[in-house]
């Protein structure tokens, strides 16, 4: 039995990270500590300096676990590691999970290529540029573009120059947007001055380009080539358009972030801006859930998360207050970033005026947004929070709902889909699809089974890991008693429930322990159900048709033995549908062309076999 009091005794004052649980063994706090003995016991004093959200979670925990680290810096890392593992309820949490857009100029080839990368690799062995990172992924493609057709750079990914000469030249060199480095066309050194060109243009140096396009415009158009002279000035026009989104906004060209935020009870809003090389690349905004013990480290408690989890950490960091552990985090960030970063809180000057900005910003979009975030609060989280109220059952993670349907034409080429809500949102990246391979025929109970078998008994996929909540099946008490026979098999106690529609195929309730559950019809539980339905049924019939599209020629009479291609054809012209087939007895299929006794028993037996 742990008993809290005893326990306390026992904690070191060494650096670690303590981890708090509930009764039910969920993590709901993480945090680090210099000595974990003076910060865990604080919890546990008798004080008036504790928030309510303190209280409340102190009230809920039922024993703690701690980890002892070497140095701050380790417990730190472990820190973030664990939050982002775990989600705890009382910790600072993003609400965004957002991944940016990067240029990658792959300058470590002897032929470079530029590409669009999502992570910055900080390898040695990785001698690229990144350039970013961007929030639209649609400006970043057209910067590629623009570039590509401006110094001509190769788009293929051929190993050069040890492909070079292996395969014809493809089409952009033809139409004169690349010098075909692919057969030798141009050396080495001739192409890295069209890459050093276009490092020029991400940094910012447009001027150069801009002057050349307009000299070779204003030639071709003197040549009367119209045609040249058009590309030309939609070349221009475009290199014009990316020049007007780089608006300098310090004579410093170094890469910073400034961030600073907006709170109301218990709704934050931190706005950061995106610098690099002086110029203002982008700005973002973050919902983030305010941590237990109020404002005074949300700042850092979104520093350690969102740069635990990009891939790209700038050299300063420009802030609207001091942070908590500043010190640490620089040290944390400048392992991270491979040199020194620093975390500025200016009181003055051009850095205060950017910062200005930023809690402008951020108070705007909390003003501006607070009714768009309840709302949207109420049809997920809160839509969520309503299904599992009406079950009576309570989450022990995410509000994790996995939901299944079954697919299939007359019983050809069944397939399972399998999708993911957390939260009340798709999670579509934990999404899976299953090809029935043990059930012949038009069975939905039996291919639910292998579904549900195959997905709780899977160890290859780390997703398949966590277990949901709650699983949804589309279906009545048949697809639920199938899920139950597999899960009661295997050891699991997982709820269960049945989505069932009415005679118009709309929504109508739960199935859940044996007895439909009614909807109040136009609910926010109502209309959660119906779109986690529609999007199981969706993501299965996608999949079936893109089966079909494979093998259009195939039909479920050829899985039946004694049909081949000829009794198929017969058997398809003589009757108007598979439904008719099915419904023949055996004399009725034996006057179709080509057929014969042992034939027409067979393919009664295939549909009739109980």
């Amino acid at each position: 039995m742990f008993v809290i009091e005893e326990e306390l005794k026992k904690l070191p004052r060494s650096p670690g990270v303590y981890i708090m649980h509930d009764k039910t063994d969920e993590i709901i706090y993480v945090g680090k500590a210099i000595s974990l003995r003076n910060r865990v016991r604080q919890y546990f004093q008798k004080s008036t300096n504790k928030t309510a959200k303190i209280e409340q979670m102190v009230s809920k925990i039922s024993y703690f676990e701690y980890i002892v680290t070497d140095s701050e810096l380790e417990a730190l890392i472990l820190e973030c590691n664990l939050i982002k593992e775990h989600r705890p309820r009382y910790n600072t949490m993003l609400k965004d999970d957002k991944s940016y857009p990067y240029i990658k100029v792959t300058v470590g080839e002897e032929y470079p290529r530029i590409i669009m990368a999502r992570d910055v690799k900080r390898s040695a062995s990785d001698k690229s540029r990144y350039f970013g990172p961007y929030t639209s992924a649609g400006a970043v493609k057209d910067t590629i573009e623009l570039l590509r057709k401006l110094y001509k750079i190769r788009t293929c990914n051929r190993s050069l120059p040890k492909d070079i000469g292996k395969k014809r030249p493809c089409l952009n060199y033809h139409i004169r947007q690349c010098y075909a480095p692919c057969m030798g066309y141009i050396s080495p050194e001739e192409y890295r001055k069209s890459i050093d060109e276009a490092l020029k243009f991400l940094g910012g140096h447009y001027g150069d380009i801009i002057k050349s396009l307009e000299e070779k415009m204003y030639a071709a158009s003197e040549k009367m080539e119209f045609e040249e002279a058009a590309e030309y000035r939609d070349l221009l026009e475009s290199v014009k358009k990316i020049a007007q989104k780089q608006k300098i906004t310090s004579e410093h060209g170094i890469d910073r972030d400034i961030i600073a935020y907006a709170i109301d009870n218990d709704e934050a809003v931190v706005q950061v801006f995106f610098m690099r090389e002086g110029k203002l690349m982008g700005r973002e905004h973050f919902y983030i859930r305010v941590p237990a013990d109020g404002k005074s480290t949300l700042l850092s408690s979104f520093i350690k998360q969102y740069y635990s989890g990009t891939p790209f950490v700038p050299k300063e960091l420009i802030v609207s207050e001091e942070i908590e552990d500043g010190e640490v985090i620089s040290e944390y960030l400048s392992i991270k970033r491979g040199n020194k970063v620093k975390i500025i809180h200016p009181l003055a000057g051009e850095k205060y005026k950017m910062i200005e900005l930023a809690e402008k910003n951020a108070k705007m979009v909390l003003d501006t947004d607070r009714e768009k975030i309840q709302r949207e609060e109420r049809r997920t989280i809160g839509a969520v929070k309503e299904i599992f109220g009406i079950l009576g059952i309570e989450s022990k993670n995410d509000y994790r709902i996995e939901a299944f349907d079954i697919s299939n034409t007359s019983g050809y080429q069944s397939v399972g889909s399998m999708i993911v809500y957390e939260h009340g949102k798709p999670k579509k990246n934990d999404y899976r699809k299953f090809k029935i391979k043990t059930v012949s025929g038009p069975d939905d109970y039996d291919s639910m089974r292998e579904v549900i078998t195959r997905r709780f008994t899977h160890t290859g996929d780390d997703k398949f890991s966590r277990y949901p909540d709650l699983i949804m099946m589309d279906g009545g008490l048949g697809q639920v008693n199938a899920a139950l026979e597999v899960l009661e098999a295997l050891g699991l106690n997982i709820n269960v429930c049945g989505m069932v529609k009415d005679d118009h195929h709309r929504t109508r309730g739960l199935i859940y322990e044996g007895r439909e559950i009614p909807l109040k019809a136009g609910g926010e539980a109502f209309l959660l159900i119906t779109r986690i339905q529609d999007e199981a049924h969706r993501f299965a019939i996608e999949y079936h048709r893109s089966l079909r599209g494979k093998n259009q020629v195939h039909s479920i009479l050829d899985d039946i033995e004694g049909i081949g291609p000829s009794r198929r054809k017969a058997l398809m012209k003589y009757f108007a549908s598979i439904e008719e087939v099915k419904n023949a007895d055996v004399e009725e299929l034996m006057r179709v062309p080509s057929m014969n006794r042992r034939a027409a028993e067979s393919v009664y037996q295939f549909f009739n076999a109980k």
